[in-house]
C-alpha cells in the first residue's frame, strides 16, 4: 500500500463493531444495581466486586477466541480514608487490564479505558442504586468491543483495554495504573480515555447523534523550565504531545468515518473537571478524553427518583447505542492506526531563522519507509499541509519558517502513521 492510500482493513474494523453487542454490554453493567468503588465485594450479582468479575470474564472469553492473545490480569492500589474525604471507607480501587501484545514492539503500548464504577447523587454512598449506564457502562461497554473486534488482527506494538475504577472519588484508579505502567517502564504512546460516550441530546435540547468532543491539554505537566523558556520564543503552547494524540483521532476520524464531527476542544477535560486519563498526562503520558458532545445532567450523578415531571438518574433507556457504536469504532481504528504504525521520532530538530525556507531533520524510525513533515499556520487547530519524504532531513523551500508550526511523523510500509512530534531541537 502507498502512503497515501487508505487501508481496507480500517473499514472492516468500523463495520465489525456492534451496537447489539454493547447495548447488551451496558444492560448488564447496570443490572448489578451499584458499582460504587466502595460497593458490595462479595455478592455476585450486585456491586463493584460481581461488576468487575463479570468485565474479566468478558475479555478472558474474547482472549479464548483469539489463541489466548490477551492477558488479562487486576491491578490494584489500596486506597484509604486518609486519602481523600471521598472515601468512606479502606478499600482496594482495582482495575481489570487487557493486554494484546505486540508482535515486533511489545513494550510500546496504545490504551483505551473506561471506567468500571458508578455513583448516584452522593458519591460516598455506596448502597443506593447508581446503575451507571451512561457514565460509564457505555465507555465500559465500548472498551471490551473494541477488544473483540481488533483481537482477531495482529498488531506490531501493543494494545491495552482497561476497565478503571476509582474515578468518581479521585481518579485512583487511572492513578494506580500510570504508575503501575511508569515503574514497569512501559513506554505509552497515548491514553484513550472514554467516559460518557452514549448520550446524543442534550438537556438544552440539541439532538445531534454525529459530533464527540476530544479533550486534550496544552502541554505536559510535569514539563521542565527549560522547555517552558523555549516555548517562549520558539512556539507550542498548542502542541504537546497529549494535543498530538487528539489531532491525530481528528485526522483518522475524518479520513475514514467523515460523516462524523470531531470537535477539538483545548482543554484537560471540562471545565474545571477531570478524568482519568489526567493520571497519566500528570506522569508525562500524552492522553484525551473522548465524550458525547451533547450531555444530560439530569441524568448524570443522580439518585433515580422524579420531580417536576422529569425523571432523573443515569439508566439504560437514556443511552443511545448506534452513537456508542460510532465512538467505539473511533477508538478502535485510532488503536489500529497507532499499533500498526512505526514509532513517532524522538528527536526533531528545527532551522532556517532568517532563511526563506524552515530546514527539519529527525532520527531514524526503525520500521520507517518514509516520513511526513508536516506544517500548518499558527493559527490553526489542525496539520493541513503534508510533504512525504524518505530521508531524515529535508528544506522546505519557500516556506518561511516564522510564519508556521512544523512537525513530523514516521509512515510505515502499510501507509499508517506515527503521531505527530513537534521540533524539540533548534538546528543551527
Amino acid at each position: 500500500m502507498s502512503f497515501a492510500q487508505t487501508d481496507a482493513k480500517i473499514y472492516d474494523i468500523i463495520n465489525t463493531v456492534s451496537a447489539d453487542r454493547i447495548k447488551a454490554d451496558v444492560k448488564t453493567l447496570t443490572e448489578f444495581g451499584t458499582r460504587n468503588t466502595f460497593s458490595d465485594t462479595i455478592s455476585n450479582t450486585r456491586g463493584i466486586g460481581a461488576a468487575r468479575r463479570w468485565i474479566k470474564s468478558e475479555f478472558d472469553k474474547i482472549s479464548n477466541n483469539c489463541d489466548n492473545c490477551i492477558n488479562v490480569f487486576y491491578q490494584k492500589d489500596l486506597v484509604t480514608t486518609e486519602m481523600s474525604r471521598r472515601v468512606p471507607h479502606d478499600a482496594y480501587v482495582v482495575n481489570v487490564v487487557a493486554i494484546q501484545k505486540g508482535t515486533k514492539y511489545p513494550n510500546r503500548y496504545i490504551i483505551m479505558s473506561g471506567d468500571i464504577d458508578s455513583r448516584n447523587s452522593d458519591g460516598s454512598n455506596f448502597t443506593k442504586d447508581a446503575p451507571g449506564a451512561n457514565d460509564n457502562a457505555s465507555g465500559m461497554a465500548g472498551t471490551i468491543e473494541a477488544a473483540r473486534v481488533l483481537s482477531k488482527y495482529q498488531f506490531e506494538s501493543s494494545i491495552i483495554y482497561v476497565g478503571l475504577s476509582g474515578e468518581e472519588q479521585g481518579l485512583f484508579g487511572g492513578a494506580g495504573l500510570a504508575k503501575y505502567a511508569k515503574d514497569k517502564g512501559w513506554e505509552i504512546i497515548g491514553i484513550l480515555n472514554n467516559d460518557m460516550i452514549g448520550n446524543i441530546e442534550g438537556v438544552d435540547g440539541v439532538i445531534d447523534n454525529r459530533s464527540f468532543r476530544i479533550f486534550s491539554e496544552p502541554v505536559p505537566a510535569n514539563e521542565t523550565e527549560r522547555q517552558r523558556r523555549m516555548r517562549r520564543f520558539y512556539g507550542g503552547e498548542v502542541d504537546g504531545i497529549s494535543r498530538q494524540l487528539a489531532r491525530y483521532v481528528h485526522k483518522t476520524t475524518k479520513t475514514y468515518m467523515p460523516e462524523m464531527n470531531p470537535m477539538l476542544i483545548y482543554r484537560l477535560d471540562r471545565f474545571g473537571r477531570g478524568g482519568h486519563h489526567r493520571p497519566f498526562n500528570d506522569l508525562g503520558f500524552a492522553g484525551i478524553r473522548i465524550m458525547e458532545a451533547h450531555e444530560n445532567y439530569t441524568q448524570q450523578h443522580q439518585d433515580i427518583r422524579t420531580e417536576n415531571g422529569i425523571k432523573y438518574g443515569d439508566t439504560f433507556e437514556h443511552v443511545n447505542f448506534p452513537y456508542a457504536k460510532k465512538l467505539t469504532a473511533v477508538n478502535a481504528i485510532n488503536l489500529a492506526s497507532l499499533a500498526w504504525a512505526p514509532a513517532a521520532p524522538k528527536e526533531v530538530a528545527i532551522g532556517g531563522i532568517v532563511e526563506a525556507s524552515a530546514r527539519l531533520k529527525w532520527n531514524k524510525v526503525e520500521g520507517a519507509k518514509g516520513y511526513k513533515i508536516y506544517w500548518r499556520d499558527t493559527t490553526s487547530p489542525t496539520w493541513d499541509h503534508s510533504r512525504y519524504v524518505e530521508s531524515t532531513e529535508f528544506t522546505l523551500e519557500g516556506i518561511v519558517i516564522d510564519n508556521f508550526f512544523f512537525g513530523v511523523a514516521a509512515v510505515g510500509e502499510n501507509g499508517h502513521e506515527s503521531m505527530v512530534v513537534f521540533p524539540n531541537k533548534i538546528w543551527r
